[in-house]
Parts: C-alpha cells; structure tokens; sequence
C-alpha cells in the first residue's frame, strides 16, 4: 500500500524535474550569444556613440595608415558582449573579420561593450611583438578608460587608435601591395564564383525546375543560395548578389550547357586579381588575418 502510494510522488518528481531541464534549457536558448555584426568598413558602431564625423575621420585615419604600412585597424562598439566575456566575443569577432593581411597576420581590433562598461584591444599574431598585451594594457588604461570615465568616448577611442598605430609603425612590416583602383567596394567575386555556390545553383536549380517550373524553380534556387551564402559570409549584399547569381544559372543552366558560341562569359576563377582586402574606392574587408587571443582588456 505505501508503495502503491509512493508511485505517484516520484512519478511527479521525475515529471517535475524534467520540467526544470526544459525551462534551463529553454533560458539558455534565449541567452544565446550575441552575433558578430558585419564587416561595413573600418568603424562599426552599433552603439551610435560615435558622431558622423567622428567616424569618418577615423575611417579615413585607418584607411591612409593601411595604404601606407600595410596593416588594418577596426573599430567595433557593441551595447554588449553577455553572456560571453569580452575576451570571447573578441576573438570570435576577429576570427570572423579576418583583420590583417593573410599569413601576415598584422590586424587589430579595437573593441568597446559600452553597456558592459569594457573594452579590449585584440592582436592578430604578427603584432604581439610590437603591440603586445603590456603595451596594449597601457593604452587602455593610461590612454583610453581615462576618457572613457568622463564620458568622452570619441576622444578616448582616437586617441587610443592613435597609439595603437604609432606603436604599429615602429614594427617591420612587408610593405603593402598596390591599390586595385578597379575593384568595387568590398565586393569579392570569388565567393560567387565559389563551386560550391556554382553546383548547388545547378543541381539545385535542375531539381527545383523540374518540380516547380522554370521561372519559379529558378527563383526558390536564388533564395536557397542567398540564404546558404548570408549564413557563410554574413553580408546582406553579397548573399543578394549570390543569389542572384544563383537564380541565373539556374534560369539559363540548360541555355550555357547548348549554346557553345556564346563564350565564356561565366568563369570559375579571375586569374588572382582579386584580393580581400580594401580598395582605394572605400571598400573594406579583412585580409585573412590570424589572431590567437593576445591583447588586453579592462574596464572603466
């Protein structure tokens, strides 16, 4: 009879306890971490701390000392980096932007948690020598946080980007390469000339044709391939283009595979001419650089 009688209760507890996984489980999806926003050029401020003016002036500061050394300097404000420490969301953003020259290495980031009241300055491998984590400490705390403490945020982030690229410029660096004054803003044709992107677009486009139509396959092509691109590179105007792209193979796929003597107006490569990097006409995008956690942070 008690045992009859016990069933139930821990039937209940188990009940209950399952219900307390769901609700953590569930509180942990809402705390999800907080995405990486996207590379639109050298000063990203999510924050709209920083004047217009403020931001272009920094934006052209960073763009003429990349031209002329070679190395890259971005600026990121976010409200903040919770439920990761500042340390984690900045390599995550660092491993995402790619700041600094492939193999190179010479990136760093400049990072501001305005709501979380911390900042961190992150170095990509080749600069640890130069802008190590003692130099960078002291930037932040001599140089930066004092103004921060007075509210005086523009002036502590110039300030700091100040330092950061004088102690830059006493590191040997390979000198930069020559400016494509030819290549648009940011664009980079390799992603939509990826062969992932091109097969998809074709098998996909086949399937989806055959099942819905041509017109209507070849837009639900275009919009699964922009989707896939978005999640891979994390910008809204090269997911578009890609999908674009992507909906025109697969519109005139059948077309290119027959026609012979229309030319070879869809390559699969552009002959190494294109880099990721920034271009003199304003675009501006990581150069592939490695970061492996140097740097500093702190708080004000």
């Amino acid at each position: 009879m008690i045992a009859a009688r016990a069933w139930p209760a821990s039937r209940a507890s188990i009940l209950l306890l399952l219900l307390c996984l769901a609700v953590a489980a569930f509180a942990g999806l809402a705390a999800a971490d907080v995405a990486v926003p996207s590379l639109t050029g050298r000063v990203v401020d999510q924050t709209g701390t920083l004047t217009a003016e403020t931001s272009a002036r920094l934006e052209q500061k960073l763009k003429e000392f990349e031209a002329r050394k070679g190395s890259q300097i971005a600026v990121l404000l976010v409200p903040t980096t919770a439920p990761e420490t500042i340390e984690q969301y900045s390599l995550r953003v660092a491993e995402q932007w790619k700041i600094g020259r492939k193999k190179i290495d010479d990136g760093a980031i400049l990072l501001v948690a305005k709501n979380d009241r911390k900042l961190r300055i992150e170095v990509g491998y080749g600069l640890e020598g130069a802008l190590n984590d003692v130099t960078a400490k002291r930037i932040i705390d001599e140089i930066i946080t004092p103004k921060f403490k007075n509210s005086d945020f523009s002036g502590g982030i110039e300030d700091g980007v100040d330092r950061m690229i004088g102690v830059i410029d006493g590191e040997p660096l390979p000198k930069p390469e020559p400016q494509h004054e030819w290549q648009a803003p940011g664009f980079d044709p390799s992603i939509i000339f990826n062969p992932f992107f091109i097969i998809c677009a074709l098998v996909l486009g086949h399937i989806l044709r055959m099942v819905l139509g041509r017109l209507p396959g070849a837009l639900a092509t275009g919009g699964i391939i922009a989707v896939i691109a978005w999640f891979m590179v994390s910008s809204v105007i090269m997911s578009s283009i890609t999908g674009l792209a992507a909906f025109l193979f697969a519109l005139f796929s059948d077309s290119i595979g027959t026609g012979g003597g229309r030319g070879s107006g869809w390559s699969g490569g552009s002959g190494g001419s294109w880099s990721s990097g920034s271009s003199s006409s304003g675009g501006f995008s990581g150069g592939g650089g490695s970061f492996g956690g140097g740097g500093a942070s702190g708080s004000w």
